[in-house]
């Protein structure tokens, strides 16, 4: 019999003469931007880690460059018992999607049937959090949380902070998931979905903005609101804006720091690109600004010189980015950004991240591409889909869109024509803005695959 020395630590073997050995954490859907993190931040601390993807990516290629080699590309029965029969798995950790895409998933059953523990993600890092004592600064909002968690993650660096993090999407100042032995901070991607969040108790919680999303987890908007409000319930400080505040109808208590999404400083004092992008940049300098030795002005220089992240307004190729702007606010922000950089000569290629989403957005997509010059829309990427609801196909967004977008629009497919019109757009000056939904066989994907190859 096995028995645990600490609630994530060292398993010790009941007999005395057995030896000391660390635990196994197996976690399935390790090329995701959630899990990939994850496991990187496990393995740091010093854990034996293995896991499956249904498909190789390129996030798998950067777990293996790190180390972690023993991950089976297939979710099958026959590979989770040969992990487990090369090294006993004593927790075995998933993504929310994988229950519900397929309940009777082999890994699960095999897990049920040999006694392993089983969690999501959020429950096996709010364990890690609390047995390492970090103070815990999560990042929150129906969008911009990436983009701020890696805002939080550059300052904290530049400032010395000592912080550990989990991220989605890859930085160009450290991996995607980082945890260091003298971590005292934490700074997280709170996702909502499924009600992840809920899983913590931060320190400090930041609210990056708020617009009812994932229908498929909260049917009305007022149970979207009434997770976030449990969220901020929470969290020890939070740190929100004015009009999330209102919507949310919060009380007046201390423990809330109110911003003022309209101060005209936002745009005077953060030359970033972007209306969005500068008012992520305010919400994490205020944060940091709590701490005394942070002071503001500092903080905004420092922001001010963010190099970005993947798929966040990213430069493929001259006059070609990649933006994961997926629900209708976030697309207004990169629109809003492709202009600042681009003018007015915008062409954007339309990926929709869920048919289930579309369907959910269908109204306000109707005028959101007016002022663009030229728009394709391609097939949606499908993941975690009501079977029930019809799978909308480019034709069918196309005619969901106003007169003045249809003018300009066709569909499209992810072929060698697209490819080729996109390459003269650019090359007669008009900024292309891919709004993909990334991973396996994305437009993102796709993307780079067409113009870096």
């Amino acid at each position: 019999m096995l028995a645990r020395t600490g609630a994530l630590g060292n398993w010790s073997a009941g007999s005395q003469n057995a030896k000391l050995r660390v635990m196994h954490v197996f976690f399935s859907g390790i090329g995701g931007t959630g899990i990939g993190p994850l496991a990187l931040i496990a393995k740091q601390a010093g854990y034996h880690v293995s896991g499956s993807d249904a498909k190789d990516s390129s996030y798998i290629e950067e777990l293996r460059k790190h180390g972690i080699d023993d991950i089976h590309i297939g979710q099958t029965t026959e590979a989770i018992t040969k992990a487990h029969a090369a090294e006993p798995i004593d927790w075995f950790v998933y993504s929310s999607a994988l229950p519900k895409t397929d309940p009777s998933h082999p890994e699960l059953k095999f897990c049920e049937a040999h006694g392993i523990r089983t969690s999501r993600r959020d429950e096996f890092l709010s364990q890690l959090i609390t047995d390492k004592s970090l103070k815990l600064v999560a990042i929150a909002g129906t969008h911009g949380k990436t983009t701020t968690t890696a805002m939080a993650i550059w300052l904290a660096q530049k400032l010395d902070l000592k912080a550990g993090w989990s991220v989605g999407a890859k930085i160009s100042f450290g991996d995607m998931g980082h945890l260091e032995s003298d971590s005292e901070y934490f700074l997280y991607e709170a996702d909502e979905f499924d009600r992840n969040f809920l899983a913590f108790y931060p320190h400090m919680a930041l609210m990056t903005g708020l617009d009812w999303d994932h229908p498929d987890v909260y049917p009305t908007r007022e149970s979207y609101y009434d997770a976030f409000r449990e969220f901020l319930d929470q969290s020890e400080r939070v740190v929100l804006w004015h009009g999330d505040a209102e919507t949310l109808a919060l009380e007046k208590l201390d423990k809330y720091l109110v911003l003022d999404e309209n101060d005209p400083a936002i745009d005077k004092e953060l030359k970033l690109k972007g209306h969005v992008n500068r008012l992520d940049a305010w919400l994490v300098a205020q944060t940091f600004a709590q701490l005394p030795q942070f002071p503001l002005e500092k903080n905004l220089e420092i922001l001010n010189a963010f190099p970005g992240l993947s798929r966040r307004f990213e430069k493929i190729a001259p006059n070609i980015y990649s933006d994961y702007a997926h629900t209708p606010p976030k697309i207004r922000g990169a629109l809003q950004l492709a202009g600042e950089v681009g003018g007015k000569n915008i062409v954007v290629v339309y990926e929709g991240l869920h048919n289930t989403r579309q369907h959910f957005i269908k109204d306000e997509l109707g005028s959101l591409f007016d002022g663009v010059k030229r728009l394709y829309i391609v097939p949606s990427y499908l993941a975690r889909e009501d079977p029930k609801l019809k799978i909308l196909s480019p034709a069918d967004l196309l005619n969901m869109l106003s007169n003045e977008s249809r003018q300009h629009a066709e569909a499209a497919a992810l072929d060698g024509e697209l490819a080729a019109k996109l390459k003269k757009h650019a090359a007669d000056g008009d900024l292309v803005l891919c709004l993909s939904a990334g991973g396996s066989d994305s437009l993102d994907e796709w993307l780079r695959q067409q113009v870096l190859n």
